[in-house]
């Protein structure tokens, strides 16, 4: 198995977090301040604000709130650098480096002029697309199809199906719907958040197929069917991206992290 998580502050065999339930979560606010989420994004869209980020987390109130605060920072990481690869305009040569190049872009941009018809479906559920409406990638996780507008929408109590951009022209809704994605476990998959506090314990399926707690897993979970299947040079380089901002913002944040972040030879969910 490839692990492109190499030392950076410190390394960690990943054991499962105890959860601190002795207390109140902490809330965003108290794990990033403003300049500090400035210094992480300094060339983010005038759309991710930090003030859009706070009030959008509020409608969350475990995430990155659960666990001790080590692990409570670790998950911000994560979550942060699979927002910032979604959104990188950055490259190896950028100027301040790769990693400082997250939530620039908000909307997937071979998309925008309508095209990409293959993401209006809205497959076995009850949420089928608009007339009219496109359903490309959109907002900090690139939400995509017409399933998880109408999901997301449903759950956050807006009309997403019938006006996607409002994930790319409202900041707080394009925070929401990101967030949305990583607390809300897809059966069979666990949610992003669920693995990254500890929540998560694999089944003995999981553990023959070398599903394991960690960043890796949650690489799984958003695209595994690409990158973690297959080992070609574009899915490897978009897992060693993911980590590479993973390892990024840890550093900033002071968190150490776990030993192998790689998802190469997991079992995939078929996505």
């Amino acid at each position: 198995m490839l692990s492109y998580c190499l030392p950076l502050i410190m390394l960690l065999s990943w054991t499962s977090p105890a959860i601190d339930s002795s207390g109140p979560g902490e809330e965003l606010s108290s794990l990033l301040n403003k300049q500090q989420y400035e210094k992480l994004f300094p060339h983010h869209h005038a759309l991710y604000t930090y003030e859009a980020l706070v009030k959008a987390a509020a409608a969350f109130p475990t995430f990155a709130q659960e666990g001790t605060h080590e692990v409570r920072l670790r998950e911000l990481a994560a979550f942060f650098a699979h927002i910032a690869h979604e959104t990188t305009s950055g490259w190896s040569g950028a100027k301040g480096g790769p990693y400082a190049w997250g939530l620039v872009y908000t909307e997937e941009q071979a998309c925008r002029d309508g095209h990409c018809t293959q993401y209006n479906t809205g497959g076995a559920s009850p949420y089928k697309p608009a007339p009219g409406r496109s359903y490309y990638g959109r907002g900090p996780l690139q939400l995509t199809y017409a399933y998880n507008y109408g999901a997301a929408g449903k759950d956050l109590g807006l009309p997403l199906l019938a006006h996607p951009e409002m994930v790319s022209t409202d900041g707080v809704v394009a925070f929401k719907t990101a967030l949305w994605f990583w607390m809300k476990a897809q059966a069979p998959k666990p949610s992003c958040h669920e693995v990254m506090c500890g929540i998560w314990q694999p089944a003995p399926a999981d553990l023959t197929g070398r599903r394991r707690p960690g960043f890796g897993m949650t690489i799984n979970i958003i695209n595994g069917g690409v990158e973690c299947k297959d080992n070609t040079p574009a899915a490897r380089d978009a897992r060693e991206e993911r980590i590479g901002f993973y390892k990024h913002v840890a550093s900033a944040l002071g968190v150490p992290v776990e030993k192998d972040c790689d998802c190469a030879g997991m079992a995939t969910y078929g996505n």
